[in-house]
């Protein structure tokens, strides 16, 4: 697959990151690890914790200010993103499983939430995302299912909408 190293601009550090070319070197992410981030509503990282700065090897320094992409492996399909973007926008709870690049450009799976942050008006003013180890007998199923849904022509597969958490609704909700 193509890596498009896009330049992420760090908006407060003035900073440019050119994303390494992936490798086949896995990370394992380790059972009791969560891995936590906070992006504002234009996608920019305002928090992370320490296990995801440790485990994505950019500094801390580097990750806060800038965009969230900073860490998107090439092999991710756009539909899983789109269908992310469309769920949350909805005030839902989203849930999938991502392929994370690191800055060395090795890589770690895991199972990503993304929440809407609302303000009291019920706005969204932000987004919390909270990684924990992918289920391991379901990332090679997942790996030849996003394999096969690369490009545009599958942006809107019902199989990338499926991320929609039903059962926690109530989450994403102010009141």
């Amino acid at each position: 697959m193509e890596n498009l190293r896009k330049i992420i601009h760090n908006r407060r550090t003035g900073e440019q990151v050119v994303p390494s070319e992936p490798t086949d070197n896995e990370i394992e992410v380790f059972e009791e690890s969560v891995l936590i981030s906070e992006i504002d509503k234009y996608g920019f990282i305002t928090y992370a914790n320490r296990r995801y700065v440790e485990l994505s090897g950019f500094p801390k320094k580097t990750l806060i200010g800038a965009h969230y992409t900073i860490d998107r492996h090439p092999d991710m399909p756009e539909g899983l993103f789109h269908a992310r973007d469309e769920i949350v926008a909805r005030k839902k709870v989203w849930r999938g499983y991502v392929k994370n690049l690191c800055r060395d450009g090795s890589f770690y799976w895991t199972l990503t939430y993304m929440q809407p942050k609302l303000d009291s008006e019920s706005d969204i003013v932000g987004y919390t995302l909270t990684r924990k180890k992918a289920y391991a007998a379901a990332i090679e199923e997942i790996e030849k299912k996003y394999a096969a849904l690369q490009g545009k022509a599958h942006i809107g597969h019902d199989f990338f909408m499926r991320g929609e958490l039903y059962h926690g609704e109530e989450l994403a909700t102010n009141k």
